[in-house]
């Protein structure tokens, strides 16, 4: 099969055509925000096809000569987006690891959401507090879609759900289910962590933390069913979520668990909560 116009053949690693994609390792991710620069990572010909899917708009994509073939459909849809290709040595002295997902894109990230626009219609919101693991976040995000979770709000210091790990565990699911950030203080009179959770009762959610404490419900309470509309507040791994966002929260609830073992990974625990509180009518 001829390749598409707009393909580009590397032949070295200093190439400053495709510097966005340079040593991609985590650690140089972790300095380098994606963000600052007005884009995502795209990982995985799936993910790609997710996020344009969702109406995001790539500036290039970059992937190996063996997986041209099987992206050419997207090509042609984007005929003025540069296609970034070459050996796949090549491609892992740009990028610092080998690449076997197909391909990769620089995505344009897409204007952030309101919570107003977030929450508008939602019945059950996922809260996310402190959550600063990238795989446990996409994990979330990946069994809140799944699982009947309406949105997502995130706190100041939660991870990117558009960090590359994050949609990558997800399975581009973070473009689907709508998400906003809260809590920041800015100057405006904006809330800030935790008063933003306010926002939420005034709009008539009950605010539930899972979280172990004396208080706590167990999560198969029939008496927590009852509620038009729920939000989950979940804590990031290890430290839980903390005593303020504890004590700005309507209830708490618990997972009963078996004896000798007290709770789940953050990720796991969500999906249980999720599908016990999902709204049923």
């Amino acid at each position: 099969m001829a390749e598409p116009p707009g393909v580009i053949d590397l032949d070295g690693a200093d190439d400053p055509r495709v510097a966005e994609y340079s040593r991609l390792t985590d650690a140089a991710l972790r300095r380098r925000t994606d963000a600052a620069h007005g884009i995502y990572l795209a990982e995985s010909s799936a993910v790609v096809r997710r996020a344009l899917a969702a109406g995001h708009h790539p500036r290039s994509f970059f992937l190996a000569h063996r997986y041209l073939d099987s992206m050419a459909d997207v090509f042609a849809a984007h005929p003025s987006v540069p296609v970034y290709t070459g050996t796949d040595e090549v491609l892992e002295a740009i990028t610092g690891f080998h690449l076997h997902r197909g391909a990769l894109a620089a995505m344009d990230r897409p204007a952030p959401l309101s919570p107003d626009e977030v929450l508008a219609g939602a019945r059950r919101v996922a809260v996310l507090e402190n959550v600063s693991d990238h795989t446990n976040l996409g994990a979330i995000f990946r069994s809140a879609a799944g699982l009947g979770v309406d949105a997502i709000l995130v706190s100041p210091e939660a991870a990117d759900p558009l960090y590359r790990r994050s949609i990558r565990v997800s399975m581009g699911t973070v473009f689907s289910i709508p998400w906003a950030r809260v809590g920041e203080a800015d100057g405006r009179g904006r809330a800030a962590w935790p008063a933003a959770l306010e926002q939420l009762r005034a709009e008539g959610f009950t605010v539930a933390a899972l979280e172990l404490s004396e208080s706590a419900v167990e999560l198969d309470d029939p008496a927590l069913r009852d509620h038009e509309r729920l939000a989950l507040v979940l804590g990031a791994e290890g430290p839980g979520v903390t005593s303020a966002a504890l004590a700005a929260c309507d209830l708490h609830v618990k997972i009963p668990m078996a004896p000798g073992v007290d709770s789940l990974n953050v990720a796991a625990a969500s999906a249980v909560a999720f599908w016990e509180l999902r709204a049923r009518a």
